[in-house]
């Protein structure tokens, strides 16, 4: 069974094991607990494709980042530091860096900036931005889970220290 509590949402969001919110918090365990094995499935896939479990923290905690939640980008910059891979891949995690002339990861880094950011102006035409600069239809839905997963994992985290910080 996971501690809820060694999760990656609820210690980004600093709710202490002893706090008031504890009790509510392990009444709910098992979607904080499905909420983790996402986030494992996510960034350590068995069949990573074209992006690496390094690139997969980078491109999360570039993410986290661009959201302004700092204990989150901590996180992935942890997973970031702690896989293999070259060390050129940290680069991804700084939101202004923009490729450094490779079209392929340019495209990747253009489009999760612009569903991180502003999520709203995402049009059809992206898809193929990302297949012209020859992004895998497959890792193209790589991507787009790990985005979401990006999405739910930092609103969760922020409306737990919220909630968390009212109580």
């Amino acid at each position: 069974m996971t501690d809820i509590f060694a999760t990656a949402a609820v210690k980004a969001s600093g709710i202490q094991t002893d706090g008031p919110l504890a009790d509510a918090l392990s009444g709910r365990s098992d979607i904080l607990t499905m909420t983790q094995q996402a986030h494992d499935a996510a960034l350590k896939p068995n069949e990573p494709g074209g992006m690496s479990h390094k690139m997969r923290a980078a491109l999360s905690c570039r993410m986290a980042r661009l959201s302004r939640e700092v204990p989150l980008a901590a996180h992935f910059a942890t997973l970031m530091d702690s896989a293999s891979g070259p060390a050129e891949i940290n680069q991804i995690a700084d939101p202004a860096f923009d490729g450094g002339g490779d079209a392929w990861l340019s495209a990747i880094l253009r489009h999760t900036d612009l569903v991180t950011t502003d999520p709203k102006t995402v049009l059809a035409g992206d898809i193929p931005a990302l297949t012209g600069a020859g992004v895998s239809e497959d890792d193209i839905v790589r991507l787009s889970e790990l985005v979401a997963l990006l999405s739910y994992q930092i609103r969760l985290t922020i409306g737990l220290r919220l909630i968390g910080d009212a109580s």
